[in-house]
């Protein structure tokens, strides 16, 4: 952080005559001038009065570089009106219209059917039980030709169950040889993403790493570890590189979809910073707040870095709430189908 230098004039030192010593005499009219430290104690007590009937707000908001800052320099400063509503910011973070997923689905869903990943019965039952199985989860389950997928704050509960099926049965290195199957923790059996996943059938680890249903290049390959890596959950403390719950492996799956359709590494942030933001609403809007009361924009935010641990992990996200009252409770996906 760089500091402005200050200039200090230098004050030409003059011998200054001395004068000699005179006795004042207290006049009526010194008596009965205003004692200026009655007033000050007085206006004091009056400010400590006002703040206990009225709920006062007073908070210091730095800026450095022509940035807010915010744990780092992660928005320019858009020097945008700060009183934008609550009601903004929503539009914002929780587009109504949603975001197409650059993906091709085709028939991924009936392939996880049709191999257990997915029991066709038990999701049915499951979402019959929760108002219905719409003609949307239908065709995404059983048909071909979803080539256009939208996702909004509506159907991102359901997006996440498949992605997590998706995510838990496609062969993928991440879940061979990366921190899921590393035996100090364990076994890959023992984690909410795996043994948690009840909609398959039979053993959910029957299917671990067991589908071919998407196969990637060493490029490709490459660039899901390394944008994984990078994507944190609010739920927990690791990155998708460990997809120890179901955000983690639905993002891990959404990762892998995007890598074979040519999905750029930049876009692939953008997209995982919207799918988090339907998947975790409070945390999200809690953070655009933040980011808004320093001077930002959400729109102008670097996604790598808010989908970092600083802002999106467990611990990250603890210290960014203390900054703001929380959001009003909106849900959102839990760890569990």
């Amino acid at each position: 952080m760089d500091f402005m230098d200050h200039e200090v004039e230098e004050v030409e030192v003059k011998d200054i005559e001395q004068q000699p010593a005179q006795e004042v005499s207290e006049t009526s009219e010194m008596r009965d001038a205003p004692n200026i430290w009655k007033w000050v104690a007085i206006g004091f007590f009056g400010i400590f009065l006002f703040t206990r009937i009225f709920d006062v707000n007073i908070s210091f908001k730095p800026e450095f570089g022509g940035r807010a800052f915010l744990g780092g320099s992660i928005v320019k400063n858009q020097n945008k009106d700060q009183n934008v509503g609550a009601s903004d910011i929503e539009k914002a973070v929780l587009p109504k219209d949603g975001i197409a997923l650059p993906i091709r689905w085709g028939n991924l869903g009936r392939q996880m059917a049709d191999t257990g990943v997915i029991d066709s019965k038990k999701f049915e039952e499951l979402y019959e039980s929760r108002g219905g199985f719409n003609d949307e989860m239908r065709k995404m389950l059983y048909e071909d030709g979803n080539d256009t997928i939208v996702m909004t704050e509506d159907n991102a509960p359901y997006l996440l169950n498949l992605l997590w099926a998706f995510g838990l049965g496609n062969k993928n290195v991440v879940l061979e040889r990366g921190p899921i199957s590393d035996p100090q923790y364990g076994g890959a059996g023992g984690f909410a993403a795996t043994g948690g996943w009840t909609l398959a059938e039979g053993n959910p680890m029957n299917h671990f790493n067991a589908h071919e249903f998407v196969r990637l290049s060493p490029d490709q390959q490459a660039l899901v570890e390394r944008v994984a890596k990078n994507i944190y959950r609010p739920c927990c403390g690791n990155s998708t590189y460990f997809p120890d719950c179901n955000h983690g492996m639905a993002m891990l799956g959404l990762l892998e979809l995007m890598a074979a359709n040519g999905v750029s590494e930049g876009d692939m942030y953008k997209v995982a910073l919207q799918v988090n933001a339907y998947w975790f609403p409070d945390t999200y809007l809690t953070i655009a707040k933040v980011i808004q009361d320093g001077g930002g924009d959400w729109n102008a935010v670097d996604p790598k870095a808010i989908l970092g641990a600083e802002y999106s992990s467990a611990q990250g996200f603890q210290r960014i709430r203390q900054k703001v009252a929380p959001e009003q409770p909106r849900g959102g996906g839990g760890c569990g189908a």
